[in-house]
């Protein structure tokens, strides 16, 4: 048995229009190609073949199907041969069958299915799920729209789960594979999800692999997912992607949206092509599943600041797995739920229409800032602009870029094409230029990099030595607020340290204070190290300046020149660098 995965994955490496036209003379007629039918001995180009739904049909005999059907009835093999066949052509390998045998995931899929089975009775039938019912009747999310989507409930007091699934016959150790429970400190297993609206998550097949549960009241987190599984891999998994791929394929195009419920409105309203992802951020797995179905994807994300971060941060990485992005503009206020319950399906179909390309939208917003308007404007918009034409490996739509930004700014296009060079050799990927390290987009804005923030050493050894030697904190306290730590780690790190409290509850902030508590600092000179790495830090935002200077003088005018070359010299004469200077020399001195 060849798995379905990976004949789905064949089926989307497969060329039809070439395996079909190695038997078959076609000609193309719009995006379609056309050709005699094979199947009834046709003269007139009554076969066609249409490549964005992988499909062929014939409009005088009516045989149709994909591309392995067409070697199944055109050359008289069975299904697992033509796949076979298919695999070869496309260079996918499929394992020998004789190696085949049961899914060992099959018992958690059986456990998840009775799981989702159990949480939707519970919402329709449980005096407890009444808040749930509440909300749901609040978001107009209908009995149909709860059984179709199969949405549930799980009770507050999770203990009923396990007698549930215990009584349906789930053994307890599937049951923890399956991510249904979380083990506690002490050894005690509690269910995951208690208290919460559910939704079920399936794979491309439509099996059931995991959840997401939305808390309703007060707590944290809003939004919970199923742990890591055999079967559950959040980061390759979009939500609805099992009901809206046959959509993507016949509009070659998908429409991203942010929550489960944008998803389900729009599936529910007729865009059946609307699919999101189990988090705000797109991983690159999930951008490639994508990719399988289309080329074409449109963002359609909250209009807040919150909403375009993710707009393009994940556009950057459909950028980068060869996708055409672009994104619909929402009005203030409004995401795809509330819109399409306001105004219908054709309110929304009307934005989606009007979508614009991801680089024109980052533009519109670069020039509701006025940012054009001046030298240094103009610098730091490139930096938020530069980024997604690194991003972009479709040739044409970098080139298209590199023109519309060259055009924009002013800049020679040469020069732009030298700074994207540039950086990709120095390997900087998605990070943007002229930018100190942990900088954020503001408000409203383009932000200036996709990438995780870096790693600071200075900052580091600044947490390292205070906590190695106590008497260090007020020192540093009074030289540098904690606002001065860009590393979002070491910030709060140094925020606990200034208030003189003990290490933080969980987290990288936990795992980084532990490591850095249980290392002995044996660097020969921590005064030393102390002092410059106080400096180090007062001293970047000037650092900083001088190398942005020394950008933007490439870009002036020559009365611009003159005024950055006044600036340059007076951040020069400044007296921290000159500190700075003074204590450097004193290290190269030997001490006694």
């Amino acid at each position: 048995m060849i798995a379905p995965e990976l004949i789905e994955q064949i089926r989307d490496a497969a060329d039809i229009v070439a395996i079909i036209g190695e038997s078959v003379e076609l000609k193309r007629t719009g995006s379609d190609w056309r050709g005699p039918c094979p199947f009834h001995g046709g003269t007139h180009r009554n076969f066609s073949v249409v490549p964005r739904k992988q499909m062929y049909h014939c409009f005088v005999c009516h045989e149709s199907g994909d591309v392995f059907t067409y070697l199944m009835k055109r050359f008289g093999l069975d299904y697992p041969t033509a796949v076979r066949e298919i695999a070869a052509k496309v260079g996918i390998a499929v394992p020998d069958v004789r190696t085949a045998g049961p899914d060992p995931n099959e018992p958690l899929y059986s456990a998840l299915s009775t799981a989702a089975d159990w949480f939707a009775r519970r919402l329709r039938e449980a005096d407890d799920a009444k808040g749930a019912r509440d909300y749901l009747d609040s978001r107009e999310l209908g009995d149909d729209v709860r059984d179709q989507y199969q949405l549930g409930f799980a009770p507050p007091r999770g203990e009923e789960l396990l007698e549930g699934l215990k009584g349906l016959g789930v053994e307890d150790e599937v049951v923890k594979k399956a991510g249904l429970v979380s083990e506690r400190d002490d050894k005690t297993v509690v269910p995951r999800f208690r208290g919460r609206l559910i939704f079920p998550i399936a794979d491309v097949r439509g099996r059931v692999v995991g959840f997401g549960g939305r808390i309703l009241g007060e707590g944290e987190p809003k939004y919970l997912n199923s742990p890591e599984t055999p079967v559950f891999h959040k980061g390759t998994l979009l939500y609805a992607l099992d009901r809206a791929r046959s959509a993507i394929r016949t509009e070659n195009l998908a429409v991203l949206v942010e929550g489960y419920v944008d998803a389900i409105r729009l599936q529910s309203a007729g865009i059946a092509n609307a699919v999101a992802p189990l988090g705000t951020s797109l991983t690159a797995e999930q951008a490639r599943l994508l990719r399988r179905y289309t080329k074409q994807v449109a963002l359609a994300y909250d209009a807040d600041a919150p909403g375009q971060k993710s707009s393009f941060r994940n556009a950057d990485e459909l950028l980068r797995q060869g996708a055409s992005v672009s994104v619909v503009t929402l009005p203030p206020g409004e995401d795809p739920d509330t819109l399409v319950r306001r105004g219908g399906a054709a309110a929304f179909q009307a934005l989606l229409d009007a979508a614009v390309d991801v680089f024109e939208r980052k533009i519109q917003l670069l020039d509701r800032k006025g940012l054009a308007g001046t030298l240094e404007g103009r610098r730091d918009a490139l930096d938020r602009l530069l980024p997604t034409i690194r991003a972009a490996q479709d040739p044409i739509t970098r080139e298209l870029y590199v023109s519309r930004a060259a055009q924009w700014s002013g800049v020679a296009k040469e020069v732009l094409e030298q700074e994207v060079g540039r950086q990709e050799a120095k390997g900087v990927g998605g990070r943007a230029l002229g930018v100190g390290q942990g900088a954020t987009g503001r408000q409203g804005e383009p932000e200036r990099t996709g990438a995780p923030i870096a790693e600071i050493p200075t900052e580091r050894t600044l947490i390292h030595l205070m906590l190695a030697a106590p008497d260090n904190i007020a020192r540093v306290k009074a030289e540098l607020p904690a606002t001065e730590f860009r590393h979002p780690v070491y910030r709060a790190l140094a925020e606990l340290l200034y208030a003189g409290a003990g290490p933080p509850g969980e987290g990288p902030e936990r795992e980084t204070w532990e490591r850095l508590a249980s290392t002995p600092y044996e660097r020969p000179e921590p005064e030393v190290d102390l002092v410059q790495a106080v400096m180090w830090v007062l001293d970047r935002p000037k650092r900083e300046r001088l190398e942005e200077i020394d950008r933007l003088i490439g870009l002036a005018s020559a009365a611009e020149k003159d005024r950055l070359l006044n600036e340059k010299r007076a951040l020069i004469a400044g007296g921290a660098m000159r500190f700075r200077r003074k204590a450097l020399k004193a290290e190269r001195e030997p001490r006694h």
